[in-house]
């Protein structure tokens, strides 16, 4: 099995030539997949991909999962007031807080956050979205979902950091125990 780093650099080799030429419809994406196992290693190389991506002449920008949940929960609403309440009356309720969260996160308010970010990318030369953290989205929604509503909006080089198991060309198992999906149409490398 390949190394985190080695994986890295082969996900650089393949933006810097791009897909493949019999690839249909072209969208800039990328994942690059590590084992659940893995994810704080991938926190600590992030600092240095990041800084190699800017070496290597790439505008770099960052969509943290994490940062964006938590944000979006966080905010001030009369829905979180009602959640609050609720939690105060039954705090173990945790199905019930994990739909009231999902049925949020499903609204589109994360997608829209990341189709604003790609858009804010659009006239950037050499932009890079670097999306991480995806742990977080377990167990609201899964990224494919995201990717697949986003077609036709990845203007910018995007890479996915996905923590899970490849188990064929383009069939995933999100965090190595969700149901295998196989409605990724990007490049994968690395699982």
């Amino acid at each position: 099995m390949a190394s985190l780093k080695a994986n890295f650099e082969e996900l650089l080799t393949r933006i810097r030539y791009g897909r493949e030429l019999q690839d249909a419809s072209f969208e800039p994406v990328y994942y690059l997949i590590f084992s659940p196992q893995e994810i704080l290693e991938v926190k600590r190389e992030m600092p240095a991909w990041m800084a190699r991506l800017q070496n290597d002449g790439f505008d770099v920008h960052r969509f943290s999962m994490t940062e964006q949940i938590a944000d979006i929960l966080q905010a001030p609403s009369k829905l979180r007031t009602l959640w609050l309440a609720a939690d105060r009356r039954a705090p173990l309720a945790w199905e019930k807080t994990n739909q009231a969260m999902a049925n949020v996160l499903m609204s589109g308010v994360l997608l829209e956050r990341l189709k604003a970010s790609l858009e804010a990318l659009r006239e950037r030369r050499n932009a890079i979205l670097l999306v991480t953290d995806l742990e977080a989205l377990h167990p609201y929604l899964r990224i494919g979902s995201l990717e697949s509503l986003l077609a036709g909006s990845f203007c910018a080089t995007t890479i996915i950091f996905y923590p899970g198991k490849r188990t064929g060309k383009t069939r995933l198992k999100f965090l190595g125990f969700y149901p295998e999906d196989g409605n990724y149409r990007s490049v994968h490398v690395g699982g």
